[in-house]
């Protein structure tokens, strides 16, 4: 026999499952994005309305939802919600309680509009840049006198937390976590080249050592010198500065050299002003290399479409750990550069 309250206590839970079962789905109201003016866009996503419906025709075959259930992102909603990740580098469920999702909702979008970009990256990021070598030359030229540029070269680390695998190659010199990424500008502050793809603690010079381009420069596949600090060797097409330069000649090439240079420093700079997720990352590695090269992407297509550049003050060139041996090679071109044309 039942007690009473047993009773009672069977019908509660009977109606806790039935209404688990019939629970009504609540959709909390999305907002039209493009309603809103330009500066609202672009503090929140660094895009114009125009840009935006711009990037969506690129993205939309590749960031579509394909079901037939209702309120389903749409694929500008997927890219608002990725681009105000990038743009605030805020926790994923902060980004979804701005935008009305879910942290998971908000992950997939991030995860699904990297991999669109990156199909894009051939198109945007391309060595040795958008316009005839000849021009960049030119453009390089015109700031401090340095002949015959085609890139400035450097590395960057993008903080990045501890990951669970092999966690003591991404810690840098420095003592923290991060991918070391390497970079190549031309004059404009477009991005060239990105390797993102080695951990911290990685040398500069070995990531220009193994990578595609430094064999193609071996193979004479491109007229022009690259620009780098000490932290590189000096070769017959990566030119650095003299480490303890004479009184003349050698001084103002140093000097031409850095003020050329720190043209990869500025782009650094507004390349992580844009995009605040790069100040630190809390995904693991791999991930937080796709986030790298797709926010590399969005920042060469804001430069060409002019939109705002945020204004960083000019950096002071930081001076390497470990300087590298010069070449023999290289010792004769940077020598036959400053004669020609710094004596």
């Amino acid at each position: 026999m039942a007690f009473p309250f047993d009773e009672g206590r069977i019908i509660d839970r009977e109606a806790q499952i039935v209404r688990a079962i019939h629970r009504e789905r609540v959709i909390r109201p999305r907002y039209d994005i493009l309603s809103f003016p330009d500066e609202h866009l672009r503090e929140r996503y660094r895009f114009s309305a125009e840009s935006l419906l711009y990037l969506n025709n690129l993205l939309h075959p590749y960031i579509e939802n394909v079901t037939h259930r209702g309120s389903a992102l749409s694929s500008l909603q997927t890219m608002c919600i990725a681009l105000r990740f990038f743009a605030s580098g805020s926790f994923l469920y902060s980004v979804g309680d701005a935008e009305h999702i879910g942290k998971a909702t908000a992950c997939r979008s991030v995860r699904k509009v990297c991999l669109a970009l990156k199909r894009f990256m051939h198109r945007f990021i391309r060595f040795p840049g958008h316009k005839p070598t000849r021009v960049i030359k030119t453009e390089f030229h015109q700031l401090a006198g340095f002949p015959n540029i085609i890139g400035c070269i450097d590395g960057t680390h993008v903080p990045i937390t501890a990951p669970s695998q092999n966690e003591a190659d991404f810690v840098n010199r420095k003592g923290f976590h991060s991918i070391n990424v390497q970079m190549i500008c031309d004059a404009g502050n477009l991005i060239s080249n990105v390797e993102a793809r080695w951990p911290g603690s990685v040398h500069d010079a070995r990531m220009y050592r193994e990578s595609n381009l430094s064999t193609k420069f071996l193979q004479r596949e491109f007229d022009g010198y690259l620009l780098g600090d000490r932290g590189y060797p000096c070769l017959p097409t990566l030119i650095t500065p003299y480490p303890d330069p004479d009184v003349g000649a050698q001084t103002q090439f140093n000097v031409a050299h850095s003020r050329t240079r720190v043209k990869i420093e500025m782009t650094f700079g507004i390349l992580k002003e844009r995009f605040q997720c790069l100040r630190r990352l809390r995904v693991c590695p791999d991930r937080a290399c796709d986030i790298i090269v797709a926010c590399a992407i969005l920042h060469n297509f804001a430069t060409l479409r002019n939109e705002f550049t945020p204004v960083v003050e000019e950096p002071v060139p930081e001076e390497p750990l470990q300087q590298q041996a010069d070449m023999a090679d290289g010792h004769r071109v940077r020598d036959q550069i400053c004669l020609n044309h710094f004596s």
